[in-house]
């Protein structure tokens, strides 16, 4: 039976457990169904803590262009495994994994124009923990396995469906979308990956039921 963390603060505990414990760059994995609360919880916990010890790696800066996307005619299943550079990901969190001695920059992604931004985040030599947060990350198939290996723990966020969904739906509407589009996106494309998510949930080393 998997580890569950049901409160906040016994998450930071064991954070701040796993930090201590280690003489290396702790590296956890927050991962979990679109919608379902990984970004907010990545950034709580980053906000408990002191300046410069944690960074946020999001999986999703290594989102495919646009234009690669209509290229490999993928576009409109944008957010499926196949629509991000998976080895570039893995690549960096190897980077981050073995590399102290200079800050490591990479790719964020923008819901408000669909693109990455390059080499707009960083991890600096002194970021003891990088929380990497995205929805493949227990994936075993081709150009996704591996990662689950570098990670000291990957977490899967728990959510109850109705309101993971209202979130995509609202967030969709958010930016740009309108209520039809994104119904269509939320219960379409959405709900196709958050189906293959679930099936990696097994692989996770603590449930976040918060």
């Amino acid at each position: 039976m998997k580890s569950s963390i049901n409160d906040f603060t016994e998450a930071i505990t064991l954070i701040r457990n796993l930090i201590t414990a280690s003489s290396n760059r702790v590296i956890i994995g927050i991962t979990g169904e679109p919608g379902a609360g990984k970004s907010t919880f990545a950034k709580m916990i980053l906000d408990e803590l002191e300046d410069g010890l944690a960074a946020v790696v999001p999986m999703d800066g290594f989102h495919y262009s646009n234009s690669v996307l209509h290229k490999l005619e993928r576009f409109e299943r944008k957010g499926a495994p196949d629509t991000f550079d998976s080895n570039g990901f893995k690549n960096l969190l190897r980077r981050i994994r073995e590399e102290n001695e200079s800050d490591i920059y990479f790719p964020i992604f923008h819901r408000e124009v669909e693109e990455s931004y390059s080499a707009e985040g960083v991890v600096t030599r002194q970021t003891r923990l990088v929380l990497t947060e995205g929805n493949y990350l227990l994936m075993d198939t081709e150009g996704w396995s591996g990662i689950a290996q570098i990670l000291d723990e990957c977490w899967y966020v728990v959510v109850e469906n109705d309101l993971r969904r209202d979130r995509l739906i609202n967030r969709h509407q958010q930016f740009g979308k309108d209520a039809e589009s994104a119904r269509a996106w939320a219960f379409g494309s959405d709900e196709r990956n958050a189906e293959l998510i679930s099936s990696t949930k097994h692989r996770a080393d603590r449930l976040i039921q918060l």
